[in-house]
Order: C-alpha cells, then structure tokens, then sequence
C-alpha cells in the first residue's frame, strides 16, 4: 500500500512515517518550511518527501492520504485530494485503526513534559524488556528514532490535545483508547482552537472517558485544572504523584537530594523505593520521572527496575539539548515556547550553572504566543536570566515592550535573527551559557551563532580558539 502523508516533517507525522514504513507500506510525503531534527530523521531513515505542496506529487495516485493538523482548506494538496475523491484519513485516525489495536497504550498527556515523559517510560519498558512500540513528538536519544513499532503489546505514545484535522477538531488524544494515561499537568494553551481552559478541560475528560475501569490514571496531584476533570467523573483507579514537602497529599512522591533536583529519593506512601541519579536537572524533570516511574509500574515494572533504568536515560532532541562548546561558551536548544516551560527550563539550568551568565534569546512562535495571550506573564518567565533576547516575528500581533519593562534593562528586541547572533557574539565571554528557545527553527539561529563565535572576536576573547559543535 502507497501512504503520501501531507505535513510530513511535522514531529507526530515523521513519526507516523517511520511506523507505515514499518508495516511495509511503501512512504512519500510532502511539507514545507522543513527543519531538524524531523526532516533529518526522514533523510536518515530513507523516506521520500517533497518540499512544497505540489498536488503533481498525488499522480498515480496514492492508496490513501494521511493530512496533518497543520493543513487547511485552501492547501493546494488538500483540495486536490477533494476534487479527486482521494481516499484520506487523519494522522491519528490512521494510527488508531493501524497501529494500535490489540496493543496495550499508554499515553501520556499535559500541556509541559510529553515528550520527555513518553520518552523516559518507553526507556523504562524496554529496560524491562517489554519491547515496546511507541509515537513520540521528538526524537529521544536513547533510541534515535521518534518512533517504532516494538514487537512486545505495550505501546507508548505522546498524546497531544491539539486538534486531530480541518476535518476533525476533536483533539488527537481522544482517538488512542489507552490502558493507562498519565495527566502530566494542564493550563491554557493553543488559543488558535480553544477559546479557554474550560474547553480544554472538556477535551481532557473525553480522554479520561475511554480509560478502562482495569486500567489507570497517573495524575499530577499538584494540578488544580485536572482535579477539576477529575471532578466532572472518573471510571478509573487514580494514582497521584507529587514533589515532597509542598503540602500535597499523593500516592507517589519525589523528594530532590540536590539542589538541581539531578539526585532524588522515590517514595510510594511513606515507603523509599530509590533513589534516581540522571543528567537531568529541575523539579520538573523529578516530577516527569515519577510519573513514568508510576505508569510503569501500572504496566507491571517493579520500581526499582524502572529507577535503575532512569539513570541511563538520555532526554528527547531539543529538550536543553547542548548543541555546541565554544571556548567555554555553552549554546543550548530548548523547545519551551509556553512561559511556565520557560521559567522551569531557566530554573532548572541556573540551578546547574550557579552564578555564571545564562543569556537567553526566544522566538514567540507558537500561535498562542502570537496572539497575545501570555503576554502578561512572558517577562517574569525570564527573569532568571541575565540578558534576554526577544526576536520580534512579523505577525506578532502585540507588543513586546511591556516584557521589556519586566526585565528592567537586561532585555532587547530584534526583528532580524542575524542581529540576535552579531549581539551575541559582541557580548559572549568564557562561561556564558545561550539558551534558545523556540518550538521551530528559529532561522537556524543554533549553527550560525556557532560558527560567529568560532570567529575573530577579541572583545570576548575566543579569537582562534577551538570549537566544539554537535551536527544539526
């Protein structure tokens, strides 16, 4: 069978494309405004894609099409696939009628950590040598691919609240039917579909609706917003898990042994079960664990197997990844587009770095950032850092200012990328730290700030010295 999956390089619909390729279906796909990792991976992987939304690409035509939420009426694409009476189906309907029947799922879901907590889990599972399947919105290390099928019946997989099509605006998660689902967290976002959080609350409790009463629910028990889905009826057994000491009562608890929360004690009720040592830092990160520690142990891993896994565990592609080491100056990729994953990341990385400077530069790309609706509590989100630098897209609609004012002094806005660089590398001297943050490329800002700083630049001191990059 022929799929041409529409929206492609997108990180749900790359991974698709790996899971059809393996279920030996011949892959073609098309997108446009392509970037790593997602467009790397498919180059990687052999699977053929188009730049660009040529409808020449449906000639002979495909056994079915598969269109990404990104894609709307209009799309030269899509209306061919109308006009010609295509056969088409959405992303995740395709995955639930292919994918996972007579699978076990468990799907992690929340506005913050899906990636990293699908990742940690399916590491868990396949520690535990349950050879797993799984879907994940990034590519984790561990396995350097955001998907596979596994040959064991457990199957992981991120589960997104965004909407599934232009044709189904119900969100993806609903169509996964899981055993088990972790409730990470939930706050408003994706203000281009949901007018409130209200909205997404409903979508959230659709997902509890489709849990088993065999099953599980692992829920952040810090969380208001999901207590509130809880309340609106629960059919499931519930599992909570929670940082110690902050007065909340939880079945599972994370108890942080140092100050970056890297070394930290697991405890089910009052009873110590470990203790995680990882390269992770923040209490974020502890508490994303936990929860796949908790999951895990749903689907039959004993605990200490999965906190022994845990120690070997290598984060997803862009979640404060390191990209390159010049002279002591430190360029990290950081996916945080919401200002509560801005804050947790800036938190997590000044607890590691102590008093040395973290200059931060953020692209406002995703649609809720444009639109406005954290704009209020953007500025505060940074003031971990000591000089921020705020690119101002085009299609911005509000203004940057009044972050500015927040930041008193140690922030400027640009409108070009190539000026973030120049001011930069003006600026960078040995045992700075760069964080950029974006959940797109960003204008390539990561390699071209790389190789300026390996340049002439004697302000700062790195003239002639030696580089250290990770490829894109």
């Amino acid at each position: 069978m022929h799929v041409h999956i529409l929206g492609i390089a997108g990180s749900f619909m790359a991974s698709l494309a790996l899971l059809a390729r393996g279920l030996g279906h011949t892959v073609s796909g098309a997108d446009q405004n392509v970037y790593p990792p997602m467009s790397t991976q498919l180059d990687e992987q052999g699977i053929h894609w188009r730049e660009g939304y040529d409808p020449a690409a449906l000639d002979p035509p495909p056994d079915t099409v598969v269109i990404g939420n990104a894609l709307s009426r209009g799309n030269a694409s899509v209306e061919a696939v109308l006009e010609h009476g295509l056969p088409y189906t959405s992303g995740a309907q395709w995955i639930a009628d292919t994918v996972l029947p007579g699978r076990a799922v468990l799907a992690v879901a929340g506005t913050h950590g899906k990636t990293t907590t699908s990742s940690m889990l399916a590491w868990i599972l396949d520690q535990a040598g349950l050879a797993p399947g799984f879907l994940i919105g990034g590519i984790p290390e561990n396995f350097g691919v955001s998907a596979r099928l596994g040959t064991g019946r457990p199957f992981v997989i991120e589960a997104d609240e965004y909407d599934t099509a232009f044709f189904d605006k119900r969100s993806k998660f609903v169509h996964y039917r899981p055993r088990i689902a972790i409730l990470n967290n939930l706050e408003y976002d994706h203000a281009d579909i949901f007018p409130d959080l209200a909205a997404i609350q409903r979508q959230f409790h659709h997902l509890v609706r489709s849990v088993p009463a065999g099953g599980r629910l692992i829920v952040n028990a810090h969380d208001k917003a999901l207590a509130e889905v809880l309340a609106m009826g629960a059919w499931t057994p519930v599992e909570t898990f929670a940082a110690d000491g902050q007065g909340v009562k939880a079945d599972w608890r994370v108890r942080a042994l140092n100050a970056e929360a890297s070394h930290f004690e697991v405890l089910r009720g009052e009873r110590s079960l470990g203790e995680v040592h990882w390269s992770l830092p923040g209490q974020h990160n502890m508490l994303n664990g936990v929860a796949a520690i908790a999951a895990a142990a749903a689907a039959g891993v004993k605990p200490a197997l999965a906190i022994s896994a845990l120690a070997a565990f290598r984060n997803a592609k862009r979640r404060l990844e390191v990209r390159g080491v010049v002279n002591g100056v430190t360029v990290y990729d950081d996916f945080a587009h919401h200002p509560t994953a801005i804050a947790a990341t800036l938190e997590a990385l000044r607890a590691r770095i102590g008093t040395q400077r973290l200059i931060a530069a953020l692209e406002p790309r995703s649609n809720t950032m444009k639109l406005g609706v954290h704009r209020d509590v953007l500025g505060s989100s940074l003031v971990l850092a000591d000089r921020v630098h705020l690119f101002k897209p085009a299609d911005l609609t509000w203004n940057l200012e009044r972050v500015l004012k927040v930041l008193d002094g140690r922030g400027q806005m640009h409108t070009r990328v190539e000026t973030i660089v120049e001011t930069i590398v003006a600026d960078a001297r040995p045992g700075d730290h760069v964080l950029i943050m974006s959940n797109g490329a960003f204008g390539g800002i990561h390699a071209r700030l790389l190789e300026r700083l390996g340049q002439s630049n004697p302000s700062a001191g790195l003239a002639g010295k030696p580089v250290s990059v990770q490829s894109d």
